[in-house]
């Protein structure tokens, strides 16, 4: 029996992950370690003092997954994470140890069968060197995808509501500590619950929880759903804390409207290098070439209108940055087929306005005006009947979300 155990390791390493070049000077730390729970996977990242050579493998009976660590020592509680992961549909615990000297061995206990890939991490935006191993569950387990015949069927209109940022990005953060990602995708599941109270209307969230979503996933989800409008979620963020007000960006045709369209579009799309893309993990032509022949002029004027009506019924709630939209190449605006905006609810590095985004109240507002926007697009397009005044009166008094 331990010779087969022996032949399997043996096989597992020979097919195992990628190793990289490491650190000859002295051991690698393991300084710190996260766990993320996604509706596909869950990824584990472990934050290391510097580059390192590492080794994933699964093995069997019992299921787990082993990551080996060459020249590196433990320097945090990992078992402070196998209590967290006791809600994890994945992971069950996690433990350490020394199989010879000089490797560092984490044995991650699994409670299916998973498919693990692994990737590193660079520093970048104050984040280190970072390992992520994420548990890849099957296929079978996934959501069933609604087909383009069963919408039409339905005769409902379709809105992907993408909350930014998410998981190993926090995006921006306040001064007293809010994150762009929290703020996201509670104004996010506002506005969800608000779209699914409207007859004839369903919203679809890209994200439904803290974990990672990568740009190009984005606008596969919301073909996948066979969104008729797409509305990704943000807050901004600048030096001056004095700074307030929204604004709303559309995908762009040939270039950005000025300087700080480009700006943003860059920070914005650098979120798969904070978040953690794997090397190909997103094969998307259409995602690859967003200005393709696929582009649709009429499409393009329509997200504008969108953003237009976005920023007509945000500034009931709040000031406005710039009054009229601004575009730029946003990858996660990427389906042009879908008009698609970006809102920046406001600046979360003002401290005022970083209460106020942090408040449900204002969060309902916001949630509410994004809504509004919406039905008053998709009524000045024809295709949602104008509501009746009971109806208006009914969705007036509507409680809160």
């Amino acid at each position: 029996m331990r010779l087969w155990s022996w032949l399997l390791m043996a096989a597992a390493l020979m097919l195992a992950g990628t190793p990289l070049a490491g650190a000859k000077a002295g051991a690698v730390q393991v300084r710190d370690a996260r766990l993320w729970t996604a509706p596909d996977h869950t990824r584990v990242v472990f934050d290391l003092s510097g580059r390192a050579d590492y080794r994933v493998f699964r093995l069997h009976r019992p299921e787990r997954v082993v990551v080996d660590i060459g020249h590196a020592r433990l320097s945090t509680d990992v078992t402070r994470l196998a209590n967290a992961s006791h809600k994890d549909p994945v992971l069950a615990a996690i433990r350490h140890g020394r199989p010879k000297p000089g490797l560092l061995r984490l044995v991650l206990d699994v409670k299916e069968h998973v498919r693990p890939r692994s990737f590193l991490l660079k520093p970048m935006h104050g984040k280190p060197w970072r390992l992520v191993v994420d548990l890849m569950r099957e296929a079978g387990r996934k959501q069933p995808v609604v087909t383009a015949s069963q919408v039409r069927a339905r005769k409902v209109i379709t809105i992907a509501v993408d909350a930014g940022h998410g998981g190993e990005d926090p995006g921006a953060i306040g001064p007293h500590g809010v994150k762009e990602k929290d703020v996201t995708l509670a104004v996010a599941r506002r506005l969800a619950r608000a779209i699914n109270r409207r007859p004839g209307m369903r919203a679809v969230l890209i994200r439904k929880g803290d974990y990672f979503v990568p740009l190009g996933r984005r606008v596969q989800l919301a073909r996948q759903a066979h969104a008729d409008l797409m509305i990704s979620i943000h807050a901004d963020s600048v030096r001056k804390r004095n700074v307030a007000g929204a604004s709303v960006y559309t995908l762009s045709e040939k270039g950005a409207s000025d300087h700080v369209a480009a700006m943003l579009a860059r920070k914005e799309n650098a979120s798969d290098a904070i978040g953690g893309v794997m090397p190909g993990e997103v094969q998307d032509p259409l995602v690859n070439r967003i200005l393709a022949d696929l582009i649709k002029r009429d499409s393009l004027d329509s997200a504008r209108l969108l953003a237009d009506e976005m920023l007509r019924h945000i500034r009931r709630v709040g000031p406005i940055k710039y009054g009229t939209p601004k575009h730029a190449r946003f990858v996660v605006l990427g389906a042009p087929e879908i008009p698609s905006v970006l809102v920046e609810l406001d600046y979360i590095s003002n401290p005022r306005r970083e209460r106020l985004l942090k408040s449900r109240r204002h969060q309902d507002k916001l949630a509410r005006a994004l809504l509004e926007a919406s039905e008053s697009f998709l009524r000045r397009e024809g295709r949602l009947p104008s509501p009746s005044r009971a109806e208006a009166a009914a969705a007036k008094a509507a409680p809160r979300s």
